[in-house]
């Protein structure tokens, strides 16, 4: 059973999916472990290394006190030493409540055993100073500064503990930091090559019936309607092949019937239209008998609406057979600028009753591989329209450039100009441009269709700048 494409992008996006959730809660229990980790050096070991201090501090602030209490026999003196021993106690109560592991809570064990120490030496030799009798002063004073500098010492190896713990989490923090890195690494390039790979199939899926069905598209627009889309594909595309096939042979059908409509147009509107030319000539050269004045009159209208009618059935037919693909052209080597010279003379007498001043500017070389023909038939109608809209005594410039991509011509008059919003459909059948203020041209609105369809039927592009009331430039490009 062929799976859809909202089915394959969505199987695709949930692997993807599962595996970033899997990532992302292994993150979450890393980061966790990371944040606890970061509490305890915090609130434990930072803490301990404030205590550390604090403990310090009091036991020189006691050694203080009690050296000068000894010799100034200051009341107020021993009441600081007493405070300081106080303030000792309590730190080392609070230390012992935090320390976590068994060495420290033993070191702080063996520095308040060698506080107590130094505080018996203290209080015999206050019991010896009190009692008045005579003792050995220097002897208590070497004791105490001994047993003062153990527990010193003591809060020193305290300090290195907390140090040491400090520095074993913290390489924990760097462990769990790598693991989740190498973790991460191996998970994202596994969604990336995942990701890829149903990317790739997902897409080629896709884009190879659609790059199919793009050149089954063209061939029916170069008018092969007998080729059939079959294919794998998911549902959606199939359907839209299918939708294609059935087209194909409807526009087959269609095109089969425009061909035979073109031979009865071709027949039966060219023939009674030239008959009603050619009778209303012979009336008019006085076959039949002359013709009064008004009748002349009439006859002439008669004739002058037949030819238009007959320029518009061939135009309209020109232009059928070109969007069918009908017409065959025949491609030689030609120089644009001998075609452009050729189409001026033709119109040179119109331009001159209308005193238009046309000037060319042409290359010494304008090769282009072209129908001359129809080349001949786009020129004609882009310098007829530039005289056409032109008013009198104005001017009509035609150029003609070789470019990097082939040889260009432009046609620029000095008329009323295109308003912006009618310049996209000007090339489409039946249009004209209707310019505020100005006079409506007699036309068809063929003849930009056609000048459209042949440039393009030759590999180039046509297109029109225009500003209103500033004149036009026409300009089309042909490959060299």
């Amino acid at each position: 059973m062929r799976t859809s494409i909202f089915s394959r992008l969505m199987m695709g996006y949930l692997f993807l999916l599962v595996l970033a959730t899997s990532m992302s809660l292994y993150t979450i229990v890393q980061l966790g472990r990371v944040r606890d980790v970061t509490h305890s050096i915090i609130l434990e070991d930072n803490a301990l290394m404030d205590a550390h201090k604090d403990l310090t501090d009091a036991v020189l602030s006691e050694t203080r006190y009690e050296q000068k209490y000894i010799v100034m026999n200051d009341p107020s003196l021993y009441d600081g030493f007493l405070a300081a021993r106080e303030e000792f106690k309590g730190h080392l109560g609070r230390a012992l409540m935090r320390a976590g592991s068994p060495a420290l809570q033993e070191a702080f064990q063996k520095v308040s055993v060698l506080h107590g120490r130094y505080q018996e030496l203290i209080d015999e030799e206050l019991v010896h100073r009190q009692s008045g009798a005579p003792y050995d002063a220097a002897r208590y004073r070497s004791d105490k500064d001994e047993r003062a500098n153990a527990l010193i010492e003591e809060l020193q190896r305290v300090r290195t503990l907390i140090q040491q713990d400090i520095f074993f989490k913290i390489s924990k923090l760097n462990a769990a930091g790598a693991s989740a890195s190498d973790v991460a690494m191996v998970i994202t390039g596994a969604s990336l090559v995942v990701g890829i790979l149903i990317s790739i199939f997902i897409t080629r899926s896709i884009t190879v019936p659609i790059a199919r069905i793009r050149k089954r598209t063209e061939e029916i627009g170069d008018g092969v309607y007998d080729a059939d889309l079959r294919f794998s594909s998911p549902p959606e595309i199939g359907a839209l092949a299918q939708a294609i096939n059935i087209m194909s042979a409807r526009l087959g059908e269609v095109d089969r019937m425009k061909a035979d409509f073109y031979a009865r147009m071709s027949h039966e509107l060219r023939t009674p239209l030239t008959s009603i030319k050619e009778g209303t000539n012979l009336l008019r050269d006085g076959a039949g008998g002359l013709a009064a004045e008004r009748q002349q009159r009439i006859l002439t209208i008669i004739a002058e609406e037949s030819d238009r009618l007959i320029d518009l059935v061939n135009s309209l037919l020109d232009l059928s057979k070109l969007e069918a693909g009908l017409l065959t052209y025949e491609f030689t080597q030609a120089e644009l600028a001998a075609l452009v010279s050729r189409v001026v003379v033709e119109v040179a007498p119109l331009a001159e009753a209308k005193q238009i001043r046309i000037r060319t500017e042409v290359p010494a070389s304008s090769v282009i591989r072209a129908d001359t023909e129809r080349i001949l038939l786009v020129i004609r109608n882009l310098i007829g329209n530039a005289l056409k809209f032109t008013p009198a005594g104005g001017g009509v410039s035609v150029a003609v450039r070789r470019l990097d991509g082939g040889v260009s011509m432009s046609v620029t008059d000095t008329g009323p100009g295109i308003p912006k919003e009618q310049q996209a459909g000007i090339f489409d059948k039946f249009r004209q441009a209707a310019v505020k203020g100005a006079t409506v041209m007699p036309g068809s609105g063929l003849g930009l269709a056609i000048v459209k369809q042949i440039v393009q039927d030759h590999g180039g592009k046509v297109w029109v700048e225009s500003e209103e009331g500033r004149g036009s430039t026409f300009s089309f490009l042909l490959p060299a």
